[in-house]
């Protein structure tokens, strides 16, 4: 057992490797602060980045500052939201994370969280309605430089193709389980880069497998095209 998750780490290790090759050192765009991060975390479920920053930049524009978000009537959050989709779900959410932040800690500012030991930080974040293990992590990592790994569903399918992670395994349980896989320091950079993969060329139908970096580290039964695999 200690020779097969040694060896998936090395895997893990190589396959980031690979795409630092293709890729190269991916950046972000510019860190947001982490509350801000949050809320916009929260705006990208269920849709695409750019309804995320079009909500985003919709409510920073009608409401400055985030106590004004806190304090607004609903109606008006959903509205200047409408964007990024579920509206009516996402909009109270956001409101009930800034006043719940606002009563326990005096003020709406999470740079706290990089003092709290990892875990602490990460439980303190998934308390809230809609905040789950992958926005949590993207919080911690981006805005926070903390050692964490979101998953979304690129990086899940991707790496379930790749062989990974157990077939079978959740979303939530891969979190921990490739958080444990990957070395801390290639978190932002494999994230990123996985992600790209997932998007470009290992898509969910007819992913592009001849194009692939990766091809020859792949598990994956139905490649398409002509593929050798490393042995």
């Amino acid at each position: 057992m200690k020779n097969a998750a040694s060896n998936l780490k090395q895997r893990a290790t190589q396959i980031h490797q690979r795409l630092l090759e293709a890729y190269g050192e991916p950046t972000w765009r510019n860190p947001l602060p982490p509350l801000d991060e949050l809320v916009s975390t929260i705006l990208s479920q269920n849709t695409n980045d750019l309804n995320r920053d079009r909500a985003f930049e919709a409510l920073k524009r009608l409401f400055p500052r985030w106590e004004l978000v806190r304090d607004a009537p609903a109606a008006s959050v959903i509205q200047a939201i409408e964007p990024a989709g579920l509206a009516n779900q996402k909009g109270p959410r956001i409101q009930a994370v800034l006043r719940t932040i606002s009563a326990e800690r005096g003020s709406l500012d999470l740079t706290f969280l990089r003092d709290l030991p990892l875990e602490e930080a990460r439980a303190w974040l998934m308390r809230f309605k809609g905040v789950g293990p992958k926005t949590a992590a993207i919080v911690l990592l981006f805005s926070l430089g903390r050692p964490a790994f979101p998953v979304d569903t690129h990086i899940y399918r991707v790496t379930g193709r790749l062989g990974l992670r157990p077939e079978k395994m959740s979303v939530e349980e891969a979190h921990p389980y490739l958080e444990a896989l990957f070395p801390p320091e290639t978190y932002y950079a494999a994230h990123l880069n996985l992600i790209r993969l997932g998007r470009e060329v290992c898509r969910a139908r007819r992913p592009d497998c001849p194009a692939c970096p990766l091809q020859s580290l792949c598990d994956y039964e139905n490649k398409t095209g002509s593929i050798t695999k490393d042995l």
